[in-house]
């Protein structure tokens, strides 16, 4: 337990630090829209592709892990369409709901892996971030496209190209195109990456922190409080039992498990703003979520020791 708690609190210690910067204005306001474009295009991309680049592959359980980990998103999805009526929202605020359901905060996820888990449960969840990006940008650009305000309704060929031209996803699968075909890591070009891509996690956290708003998470109501229980805590446990069923190994249950547990990206406030979802309500689960995460994924990492 002490290991446990004692891998992940650097990691959201970090979140803490990037919101107290913020705050306090240490760096401009400018800063912090250029630190989250160059994590996203640049260092997150370079972790992952020299991550999947030199893995071993072939000793994963690669169908269990896209059984468990796209299960679980079919089934949160499912029941967030079901518990509608319950919830009582407008069509925006619903489609904000979607998102908070099912899109998870990748530059947490890998953190908490490297953190956690080593080099293993890192390729391990670098291959969740190839599985679930595609994903969860289709259903949340649908929900949106469907439930939102804004009269922009992306086309099939739209939606798949931008999906495609995520550098996440395009990093992942790249990293994976070298591996199998025996290149790996190029000399020069592969230790460059490894160094850059070490900035990844430092960077994306304080930009996580940086973006959280608690004058939303102040506003927060019913529907976040559910958002809150089906993200960080019916999620992991329906990738728990999922994982269980599959007979998946220690470190691959783990992963999925806890890449299952991540708060919500802040991704999806840019989508609702953009696509007329519900942003405050958006800004409002993001907030909560990471919040909340720093109690629920320890919690969650001691009990997937114990399984």
């Amino acid at each position: 337990m002490l290991a446990i708690l004692s891998a992940l609190l650097p990691t959201f210690a970090l979140i803490v630090v990037g919101y107290v910067l913020r705050e306090r204005r240490f760096l401009p306001d400018s800063f912090w829209p250029g630190a989250e474009k160059l994590t996203y295009f640049i260092t997150f991309p370079a972790l992952l592709f020299s991550n999947t680049a030199k893995a071993d592959l072939g000793s994963l359980p690669l169908l269990g892990i896209a059984t468990a980990m796209l299960g679980t998103i079919a089934i949160c999805t499912v029941l967030i369409l079901v518990a509608r009526p319950v919830l009582k929202v407008s069509a925006p605020t619903f489609s904000s709901l979607v998102q908070g359901a099912i899109r998870p905060n990748t530059y947490i996820g890998l953190a908490v892996a490297a953190a956690l888990l080593g080099t293993h449960g890192l390729t391990v969840t670098a291959l969740c971030v190839a599985l679930v990006v595609p994903t969860v940008n289709v259903i949340s650009v649908l929900a949106c496209a469907h439930l939102g305000e804004n009269d922009r309704k992306p086309g099939v060929l739209s939606l798949l190209r931008d999906v495609a031209k995520n550098p996440l996803l395009m990093a992942c699968v790249l990293g994976s195109l070298f591996n199998v075909l025996g290149i790996g890591l190029p000399p020069i070009v592969g230790p460059f990456l490894e160094v850059l891509g070490r900035a990844a996690l430092p960077i994306g956290l304080l930009a996580v922190g940086a973006g959280l708003d608690l004058s939303a998470a102040r506003r927060a109501g019913f529907p976040v409080g559910v958002s809150s229980i089906g993200k960080l805590v019916l999620s992991p446990a329906i990738a728990a039992g999922l994982c269980l069923m599959l007979g998946l190994p220690d470190i691959e249950l783990a992963a999925v498990v806890l890449y299952a547990a991540l708060p919500c990206s802040a991704s999806a406030y840019v989508l609702a703003r953009l696509m007329g979802g519900d942003a405050q309500m958006m800004a409002s689960i993001i907030t909560v979520h990471t919040l909340l995460a720093i109690i629920t994924m320890p919690v969650i990492a001691i009990l997937t020791q114990a399984v």
